[in-house]
């Protein structure tokens, strides 16, 4: 145990590992080279001894100099003396250090990572590999220039231009492009053990998902015979494909494992590959048939297949790794990183059956208002932790739009497990800045099989169900409580937001009048709105159908823009024919909150010529009204401009006199609902007085909706109400009636 730790702690110190271990494997390194006599000199088809080199300069860096040092010294004394020995160790440390130098300079930082990284291929192949080559090739000539080298040991001839200079060139890029990964992984696994199992995994992550082994092999089948049928002895049945000419054929198969089998895989399997074919070079590159020739071509085959295997198999893998962050990254939400929605649809389509539990938290889109939105972010990463205890490996809880979230069990003992997880689920506190919230929550759930093609529709079903789970404080099943109501409520909503904005895009609305008297003998008309149906001669929809449709999908002030605008121009058209006549406006809470809505009317009143006495504009008091402020500093710009502006309904809503102290209003309509039964109610009288009392100290003036009945109308009056309207004063018209009416009288 302490002698495995004190290797652990020292084995990187220039005394240990880096000092031993070049002197070990130098000797393998110089085996696997392949060298041949050619012209009276030495010529080499492969050289990896300089390879196996740089490797040690990566992982041990300056520290492995001493170590490759006497490495060369032990392995050259014995064989060409003391002389050749320091020579071939100056040979050897010059190009190591001034390519090591250079690389460095340039690659400060992490220089020794894994090969496979893309941001170091080229400086790698620059400078580790030619400027080591080219410097390792100068030095030796310029030994041959002083004749420090006998004939035979020559490697370049005196004239630098010869063939051989180019062969021996050539091999020893190829050398170093090849030996330098496989040797940087036999030392990293000298010196850490388990980096093979680091290696192993790396390499099966790099190979492209869908390889089987099956290809795997029919891949390996067919280098090995390619291999075979070059290495086989030349005999009376030889033919063409036991020549080089096979060489040729070696590289597809080789970009096929670098496209397909990754990095580590296909560099590994070639250095083997390489190391087998050039030392029995001699089978298929017979000598005497031009073999200098064929030499110099199988040589620099070696070196364009080394090259483009290396740089296709980089860039292969690392566009694969890509590729799979991309898609990893495209089913996590990059803000709350949990699993969204398209992670959902996936894990539903794999899963043979799943039980889809939702969560819907209301009460987080008014927290996320006021606090922030790091808060919402915050509040989903605690649940999420909250509720993986109950939660398998592959049940993750998946990231929804806005306020909801939801979770895929699997299928077996589910309905235990939805009891537990909404205990839990109650139990949950979030705590922001130390202080302890607990929304309510509300879940509801229902069983899917694949293929799940209606996911959306699902999701708001399963919402509305949630929104009922709020009220009944347990999760509530879509399957028990029926999924057609919900299924139909769903489309008839998403139908009339599609025939909502079709209307709004082609106008396909109509626009009625209904008069209201005044006490004093004045009138003006309320702008009602209906929406033409689908069809000539369907009925039209009424503005209960389809505005709270509007307001949910964000289509109120639209219409409200549509209403505005085409009153205006009816008013233009008409004004010979309805002079001087005013007209009542309904605007929603959108409209009204918009800060540049004064601004548009301001403009639209000019366009049409109309002036701000005509138009008055009514606002439904109601709690949707929610930036007040807004609302009431649009209200006043359009009083400083001239507009009138009426209060609707009130008396409906819970906080209409409480609302009415700060709101600016000229008018107020008393809600049809109290004045239909003034006669018979004396608590809706006493409602209806209270009002009028309060008004008149408001100095606004009053409108009594749904008066049908002289003895209703009579009534208001004694209550000093200034404005009647109803069936009794008149009902709805088409603007275009209204017109023929005011002409015919």
């Amino acid at each position: 145990m302490y002698l495995a730790s004190w290797y652990k702690k020292y084995n990187q110190q220039w005394w240990a590992l880096p000092l031993v271990l070049p002197s070990l494997l130098l000797p393998l390194a110089s085996w696997c080279n392949a060298d041949t006599i050619m012209d009276g000199g030495r010529v080499f088809l492969v050289y990896m001894p300089l390879g196996l080199m740089t490797a040690f300069m990566l992982v041990f860096g300056w520290a492995a100099l001493p170590g490759i040092i006497i490495a060369l010294l032990v392995r050259y004394v014995p064989l060409k003396g003391e002389f050749a020995a320091i020579l071939a160790a100056i040979h050897f440390l010059v190009p190591l250090t001034i390519s090591w130098g250079g690389y460095r300079i340039f690659v400060p930082r992490r220089a020794s990572v894994m090969f496979g990284a893309i941001k170091l291929t080229g400086h790698r192949m620059l400078w580790l590999v030619l400027v080591n080559a080219v410097t390792f090739l100068v030095i030796y000539q310029v030994g041959v220039f002083f004749g420090w080298y006998d004939d035979v040991s020559k490697v370049i001839p005196e004239n630098p231009l010869h063939t051989r200079t180019l062969i021996n060139f050539q091999a020893v890029l190829i050398g170093s492009l090849t030996a330098m990964p496989f040797s940087y992984f036999l030392i990293r696994m000298f010196r850490n053990p388990r980096f093979v199992f680091s290696f192993w995994s790396r390499m099966k992550a790099q190979i492209q998902p869908g390889v089987t082994r099956l290809e795997i092999a029919l891949w390996a089948a067919l280098v090995a015979l390619l291999a075979g049928m070059l290495l086989a002895p030349v005999d009376d049945f030889s033919t063409i494909f036991t020549t080089d000419y096979t060489l040729t054929l070696i590289l597809p198969l080789m970009l096929w494992g670098a496209m397909r089998f990754g990095f580590l895989f296909i560099i590994t399997s070639w250095a083997v590959i390489l190391t087998i074919l050039c030392s029995g070079f001699h089978n298929y590159l017979p000598e005497y048939m031009g073999f200098q020739l064929h030499l110099a071509i199988a040589s620099s085959c070696y070196a364009v297949f080394s090259v483009t295997i290396y740089l296709m198999a980089v860039i292969t893998t690392r566009q694969r790794f890509l590729h799979s962050k991309a898609s990893r990254v495209a089913f996590i939400d990059p803000v709350v990183q949990m699993p969204n929605l398209r992670a959902l649809n996936r894990d539903l389509s794999r899963a043979p059956c799943s039980v889809l539990v939702f969560l819907r938290v209301p009460e987080l889109e008014l927290l996320g208002r006021n606090y922030g939105v790091q808060l919402r972010i915050q509040y989903k990463q605690q649940f999420n932790e909250y509720l993986r205890p109950l939660l398998a490996a592959d049940e993750p809880v998946y990231h929804l739009s806005g306020h909801e979230l939801a979770v895929r069990l699997n299928y077996d003992s589910y309905l235990e497990r939805i009891e537990s997880l909404d205990l839990r689920v109650k139990q949950f506190r979030f705590m922001w800045d130390g202080m302890p919230m607990q929304p309510q929550v509300g879940m509801s759930y229902c069983y899917v099989r694949p293929p799940v093609t209606h996911i959306y529709l699902l999701l708001g079903e399963l919402s509305s169900m949630a929104e009922l789970s709020l009220s009944t404080s347990k999760p509530e099943s879509l399957q028990q409580q029926g999924s057609n109501p919900m299924q139909n409520a769903v489309r008839s909503k998403v139908a009339m937001m599609n025939r909502l904005q079709v209307a709004i895009d082609s106008g396909n609305f109509i626009l009625m009048a209904q008069r209201i008297d005044g006490i004093r003998g004045d009138y003006y008309y309320e702008i009602l709105l209906r929406m033409k149906g689908d069809h000539d001669g369907d009925i039209m929809f009424m503005p209960e159908a389809f505005l709270p449709v509007a307001h949910e999908f964000g289509l109120s002030s639209k219409i409200d823009a549509w209403v505005l605008e085409a009153t205006l121009k009816f008013m233009d058209e008409n004004r010979a024919q309805l002079p001087g006549s005013r007209f009542s406006i309904n605007l929603t809470p959108a409209s009204v909150g918009r800060l540049p809505f004064a601004n548009e009317v301001k403009r639209l009143l000019s366009r049409y010529r109309i002036e701000p006495w005509q138009l008055i504009f009514e606002i439904t008091e109601s709690n949707s009204l929610t930036n007040f402020e807004q609302a009431n500093a649009t209200l006043t710009a359009l009083q400083n401009m001239g507009c009138r502006v009426a209060i609707d309904d009130f008396g409906v809503g819970y906080a209409s006199y409480a609302r009415l102290k700060d709101i600016s209003a000229d008018i107020l309509k008393i809600d049809g609902s109290f004045i239909r039964n003034i006669l018979t109610s004396s608590l809706d009288y006493q409602i209806v007085d209270s009002i009028c009392q309060l008004a008149r100290m408001k100095k606004m003036q009053l409108v009594a909706e749904y008066v049908e009945s002289e003895a209703v109308k009579a009534a208001v009056q004694n209550l000093g109400i200034d404005y009647i309207q109803g069936y009794l004063i008149g009902r709805p018209l088409l603007l275009e009636k209204l017109v023929e009416r005011n002409t015919n009288t």
